[in-house]
């Protein structure tokens, strides 16, 4: 009972361990780390390096795929970027291995002391505490591998007739090998650390109890087992979030096809290579450590080498398996010029920020007509889901305006010639006015609700004049799109506020005409407040669409 609590005991504090160094390093890069990723991954070679550093650092290839997984949620980085990083999270990873198959050559446990007692120095001292929050981690980790392997060493499976007559029953054969690899799977997905399940099968392996054949088997298991955290992740994604992590299950899966096809053939090669004959009756414990480390390493590295080619086609594949749910494709935030990368030259960064403030305004454009619609929607449900899609409009629109600032940021940090800080500047105030015509999208929205809640209806002429007003603003947007979208020279300033003196005369006059009907009372003082703030936001909707348009034209 001791030995098993020990063991399980050992298996926690590894998990614990690791955790605490993962989440240390995060705190430790900060939001940096999204800014890494991005600017590293310029092509397919460099994202496998970034993946596999990033997870080196880290010590968790769960902890990487979980991140690339939520910064594509967010659209700040591509699906095709993503591919490459968990390629190389894989490679990263394997570290872990050769981590714990030297703890099994020698008494790790005794360097952690010194390490321990830094560590609480640095976290009581508090200047820095994530540093000593890693080596806090480290430690552990390293002491539940020495004590994983005393624990293995005093459980003396080898000696112990049932445990022997058990695994001697599995004839190592494909039977076998696939129970074993889906025990690991499931492990994995259990335990949710890929880690915990190779410390447990070296310790498996080094007393003798399974095979090596059986180890290699249970490591495959758990490389598919490990990427149920990210699609757990994902779940309450986005599309292309879910696309990732659905992109990280086609990798292992395929890696382990094609070593089930090459089995045995290759775990004699990687045997070969760490001097060990998988067939002897009596085994090296160090050696067998070494084979599993080995063999997770040539797994991923081959399987990367072969994939790496073919990201495009894993891209369609996944797109093809996972459908974008009814309505989403349009919603989703993915910024289309704009990559996470090292910017190439100023003008060529300012002109990419142009497009995707043309992209902008389209769906600002198109958010505004979702409001329209939301006028005219009868149905409680129909209009409930409406209003949810112009709420996550608004939130998109908050995103664009900071991922589209915080790129024009960076370029303005460069030298720059004074046109280009001048068109830069003027960029800048075109997104901050897009997001308020955003912001205004959200609260017609808010005021149609409050509207609906408190069954206030609009006579036919009324209506009218809210219709007349929002085909107005349309018009309005329409001209700032097509002042975005072309050169300015070729832009009339004095047509966009011709249709802006058209929306302030028509809010005059429904003004007017409100307090006139309040006077005579015809109808509520709540209708009048609603109709007042509705027109309202429609003016100040216009005024903000009329300053993009300034802007756009260098006009203050």
């Amino acid at each position: 009972m001791l030995i098993a609590f020990k063991l399980l005991g050992s298996i926690a504090l590894l998990i614990y361990g690791m955790k605490v160094m993962s989440e240390a390093l995060q705190k430790l890069a900060g939001p940096q780390l999204r800014h890494l990723l991005g600017a590293m991954t310029t092509n397919r070679f460099s994202g496998v390096a970034t993946g596999a550093l990033v997870t080196v650092a880290v010590q968790s290839s769960a902890a990487t795929t979980v991140m690339t997984v939520s910064f594509v949620n967010a659209a700040l980085l591509t699906l095709t970027q993503a591919i490459s990083i968990i390629m190389g999270a894989n490679i990263g990873t394997t570290m872990s291995a050769w981590i714990m198959s030297a703890g099994f050559s020698f008494n790790i446990a005794n360097v952690v002391w010194p390490f321990f007692l830094v560590g609480i120095v640095l976290i009581q001292t508090g200047k820095h505490r994530y540093v000593g929050d890693f080596l806090f981690g480290l430690c552990f980790l390293l002491f539940a591998l020495g004590m994983l392997k005393q624990t293995g060493t005093e459980m003396d499976l080898a000696s112990n007739p049932a445990v022997v007559n058990f695994f001697a029953s599995f004839k190592t054969n494909y039977v076998t090998i696939l129970l074993f690899l889906l025990i690991g799977t499931v492990l994995t997905a259990i335990v949710q650390s890929s880690a915990a399940l190779m410390a447990i099968t070296m310790v498996l392996c080094a007393t003798g109890a399974i095979t090596i054949y059986q180890g290699i088997a249970l490591v495959m298991g758990e490389n598919i087992g490990t990427t149920v955290t990210a699609n757990l992740a994902a779940m309450s994604a986005n599309t292309q979030a879910r696309r990732t992590a659905m992109a990280h299950l086609v990798f292992n899966v395929f890696g382990v096809v094609w070593v089930l096809i090459l089995f045995f053939p290759f775990v004699r090669m990687v045997c070969g290579v760490v001097g060990l004959d998988p067939t002897a009756p009596e085994q090296n414990p160090t050696q067998l450590s070494f084979a599993l480390a080995t063999f997770h390493t040539f797994f991923n590295v081959i399987n990367t080498a072969i994939l790496i080619w073919f990201i495009p086609q894993i891209e369609k594949l996944v797109c093809f398996i996972i459908k974008p749910k009814k309505s989403e494709e349009e919603d989703e935030f993915r910024l289309q010029y704009i990559r996470g990368g090292i910017m190439k030259t100023p003008e060529i960064s300012v002109l990419q920020a142009q497009k995707e403030i043309v992209v902008f305004g389209e769906r600002t454009q198109r958010l505004f007509g979702l409001v329209t619609e939301l006028y005219h929607t009868q149905e409680d449900q129909a209009f409930e889901k409406l209003f949810e899609r112009i709420k996550k409009g608004e939130d998109v629109s908050d995103k664009m305006e900071n991922e589209i600032g915080k790129y024009l940021g960076d370029v303005g940090s460069a030298h720059l010639s004074d046109e280009t800080k001048e068109k830069i500047r003027g960029m800048m105030r075109e997104i901050g006015e897009l997001e308020s015509v955003g912001d205004s999208c959200y609260n017609l929205a808010r005021i149609m609700r409050r509207k609906r809640e408190h069954k206030v209806w609009f006579d036919t002429d009324l209506n009218e004049g809210i219709i007349q007003m929002y085909v107005l603003v349309d018009e309005a947007l329409t001209k700032m799109n097509a002042a975005l979208a072309g050169h300015r020279e070729d832009f009339d300033l004095e047509d966009s506020f011709a249709t802006e003196h058209r929306i302030n005369d028509l809010r005059n006059n429904l003004k007017q005409k409100n307090i006139a009907n309040l006077d005579q009372q015809l109808y509520s003082y709540e209708l009048g407040t609603v109709l007042n703030d509705l027109i309202g936001e429609c003016e100040k909707a216009g005024d903000y669409i009329i300053n993009v348009v300034q802007a756009r034209l260098g006009v203050e």
